[in-house]
């Protein structure tokens, strides 16, 4: 990664996290335990821009300025929410899976 592309990266980072502080605070706090959650199960292409994180706060602000809380936008059951953005994405778990498959299979 050349040094150009990852200053852009800083800055388009620096301007998420503008967005997210900007929200509700119930908002925030919702949004910060998801992003958790996608870091740790969620799909590859998180690692390509943030993309997905930009467009639930995109979904965020939506809900907040029609005055809805934040789990009345996304269901009481957040980590279900989270599954249901990433349930057509390839994981990290998947690719591991992949991994062990191929190994177990080699040795057949």
């Amino acid at each position: 990664m050349d040094i150009k592309k990852m200053i852009e990266g800083k800055k388009e980072w620096r301007c998420h996290v503008s967005r997210v502080k900007s929200l509700p605070e119930d908002y925030q706090i919702v949004y910060k335990e998801i992003q958790k959650y996608l870091f740790k199960v969620g799909p590859v292409e998180l690692n390509d821009g943030i993309g997905l994180l930009s467009e639930i706060i995109t979904f965020f602000e939506e809900g907040a300025a029609d005055g809805k809380g934040v789990l009345e936008v996304t269901g009481t059951d957040v980590a279900a929410f989270c599954d249901a953005l990433i349930k057509d994405s390839k994981t990290y778990a998947d690719i591991y899976q992949e991994s062990i498959n191929q190994k177990v299979n080699k040795k057949k």
